[in-house]
């Protein structure tokens, strides 16, 4: 199969998560061979580099890429959605040390690449294709395995010790179900989580528009508006609990969670042919999975992935 890029450039902005700035971010169409590149247009000398694994330098609240004084934070939703959609060569431009978060899921990118549409480009696709199982098992209890497959498949299985999210499973057996089954599926996190991170000045630019909070542990009134009032949003009731906004799916936390794999997955550098079923997945777990599998890809196939 060919390689694809976008047909035309598309913009979009609106805050970070980390930072709290308001990102603009420039898709352009690129050249054959060149992958998904990202350039600082902030900094001396506009610095881009290709989005590999060989650069990831944090996972704690996404996946942060860094190369001297390019660093590049939440790159994993824009990478899911371009890789997903078919996009193999990209240029991304950002003038923010971050991608915007915008509402927390792909649904955004996925809209923007569906208007402008493809270009197929005169190179081949570079495809590892799995031809034997390769597990990943981390201390923690994690697993990845990956299995031969004609075609991109995603199992994930979620599982937390909460009484309103213990275990939940999210399946993909065709990419072309992504713009309708995964990309709307937003970040999530739990409410107990935040307020360390607000009284620490981080997350400056979370909100209940760009996250799927989960409110389960009960909270002093006082605590809750703490939070409100840092993040911006209206009072709630502590007494509440629940998911403190709809649900887009019903296992909408599952499927961010594939959702994110493929986007951490796909700093691979190449497609995959193969079936990937996860348990209990993260950003750090998937990235150190990434690294192993592209040296195994280069080892097998060469540098030129």
């Amino acid at each position: 199969m060919k390689q694809h890029t976008i047909k035309a450039p598309f913009t979009l902005s609106g805050k970070g998560l980390h930072t709290g700035l308001q990102v603009v971010a420039n898709f352009l169409p690129a050249e054959a061979n060149s992958g998904v590149r990202i350039r600082r247009v902030d900094l001396d000398g506009q610095p881009t580099y290709e989005a590999l694994a060989d650069y990831v330098s944090a996972t704690e609240r996404g996946t942060v890429l860094e190369h001297g004084q390019w660093k590049v934070s939440t790159v994993e939703h824009a990478l899911s959605a371009l890789y997903a959609m078919g996009v193999d060569n990209c240029l991304i431009e950002v003038d923010a040390p971050e991608i915007p978060i915008l509402d927390g899921s792909a649904r955004m990118f996925v809209e923007n690449i569906q208007r402008v549409g493809l270009e197929e480009q005169d190179a081949e696709q570079k495809v590892f294709v799995v031809k034997e199982p390769i597990e990943y098992i981390s201390e923690r209890g994690n697993t990845m395995l990956i299995m031969p497959s004609d075609t991109y498949q995603v199992n994930v299985l979620v599982s937390y010790p909460s009484n309103l999210l213990k275990e939940q499973w999210a399946y993909l057996t065709d990419l072309n179900d992504y713009p309708t089954e995964i990309a709307r599926a937003r970040t999530f996190c739990f409410l107990r989580e935040i307020e360390p991170l607000l009284r620490l000045g981080l997350i400056k630019g979370g909100d209940l528009q760009n996250a799927l909070v989960i409110y389960e542990t009960p909270m002093s009134q006082e605590g809750l508006d703490f939070m409100a009032d840092k993040l911006g949003q209206p009072r709630l009731d502590a007494t509440k609990l629940g998911y403190l906004s709809p649900l887009n799916y019903q296992n909408e936390p599952a499927r961010h969670k594939l959702l994110d794999i493929i986007g951490d997955l796909s700093l691979v550098g190449c497609r995959i042919q193969g079936r990937i079923v996860a348990t209990k997945p993260g950003h750090t777990f998937n990235t150190q999975c990434c690294r192993q599998l592209r040296n195994r890809v280069i080892s097998e196939c060469g540098t030129t992935v």
